[in-house]
């Protein structure tokens, strides 16, 4: 593990003194793709540091306590910081051995998340909204930016689908677990008899893919254009300015409707399309990748039933990994962190658990 580390270590050294480089500095393509690897190795040389810090703390201590001359209080001392070194050293092998695991090239991308109302009908497309509230909320809290693609509403307030980007680093990293089925237990606001009706939502987390990623032959794409509508059918735009996108070799179609401009709605849903085409392209090339997420913490299809939230019991259980949290209504608000941190904790213990065998 430790000749790993070197490796990055001087690897990090040599991308330190490239920024001094004058020819660095003025090739702002090159600058950016050194700093993103300085970014995505310093956690490991930083951690390798503490390491080694401890390992000197642990010897200097030892040195004390072997010499004959060192007083009871200088002993005490550095019997007390022994201790605390080992118990850093523990620590520390643990956070390089998780920082070690394979990364998922996606982590650091912006995400696509795609949410359509499922079985249910009105009360689906209900919660439809308030998932779309809770993953808006949640980008808030970590500083991320929202921005809707496309959007089909219902006349009493619901969403039918939606489709939305997140942008800021590493939200694939906090949300690629949330594609699946999320299933809503409560009592609908239409419901005069108070019985609990069970609906669900299909949730899709797809990293944004960059251009150099995926290629589209241009004469493989069908742009249609419309009138976009609003709930109901009522027509929110008196010019063609929606776009529809259809792929042909694969029968892909993307619709954006939420810019006034045709321009604007015609870049939006070619990032949903290259995305959809970059998830599909990683699937099939990537059976490492497919078993990797059929592990404890699930294949991430949307034909999966992830996670239940339960309004009597103001309960959120994601089936998973086991976890039940009766704090409904804060996830809700966007605490969605305390479902996010143990599920990453369940896959890196898988991960660690398949790099052991």
């Amino acid at each position: 593990m430790f000749d790993k580390i070197e490796v990055f270590v001087k690897r990090y050294d040599e991308l330190s003194k490239m920024l001094y480089d004058p020819s660095v500095a003025c090739d702002n393509e090159r600058y950016t793709a050194i700093m993103k690897e300085l970014h995505s190795i310093e956690p490991i040389v930083l951690t390798y540091k503490e390491y080694k810090d401890a390992k000197d703390r642990v010897e200097d201590s030892l040195s004390i306590l072997s010499d004959a001359d060192s007083d009871e209080e200088l002993r005490a001392i550095a019997q007390e910081e022994l201790s605390q070194a080992k118990e850093d050293i523990i620590r520390l092998e643990g956070e390089l051995r998780i920082l070690l695991l394979p990364k998922d090239p996606n982590d650091d991308k912006n995400v696509i998340v795609e949410i359509r109302a499922g079985a249910g009908g009105e009360e689906a497309a209900l919660f439809c909204a308030v998932l779309y509230r809770m993953y808006s909320m949640y980008a808030d809290s970590r500083g991320y930016t929202t921005d809707t693609i496309n959007i089909s509403e219902t006349g009493l307030g619901g969403i039918k689908e939606i489709s939305f980007l997140i942008e800021g680093t590493g939200a694939y990293s906090r949300l690629k677990f949330e594609s699946g089925v999320h299933r809503v237990q409560r009592v609908p606001e239409t419901e005069s008899g108070g019985r609990i009706h069970t609906s669900t939502v299909t949730v899709a987390v797809l990293p944004e893919a960059e251009d150099v990623e995926i290629d589209i032959n241009p004469n493989d794409l069908k742009i249609d254009t419309f009138r976009a509508s609003g709930a109901g059918g009522q027509h929110i735009n008196k010019t063609s300015s929606a776009i529809r996108i259809t792929h042909l070799p694969t029968g892909t179609v993307v619709e954006c409707q939420d810019e006034r401009s045709q321009y604007k709605n015609k870049d939006k849903a070619m990032k949903v399309l290259k995305s959809r085409l970059l998830s599909e392209k990683q699937q099939e090339q990537s059976g490492a990748i497919a078993a990797e997420r059929k592990s404890q913490v699930g294949t991430g299809d949307r034909s999966e039933r992830i996670r239940t939230y339960n309004y009597r019991e103001n309960r959120v259980t994601d089936h998973r990994i086991g976890l039940t949290l009766y704090k409904l209504d804060t996830i809700l608000e966007g605490a969605l962190d305390e479902v996010v941190d143990p599920l990453i904790t369940a896959y890196r213990a898988e991960q660690l658990k398949e790099q052991s065998n």
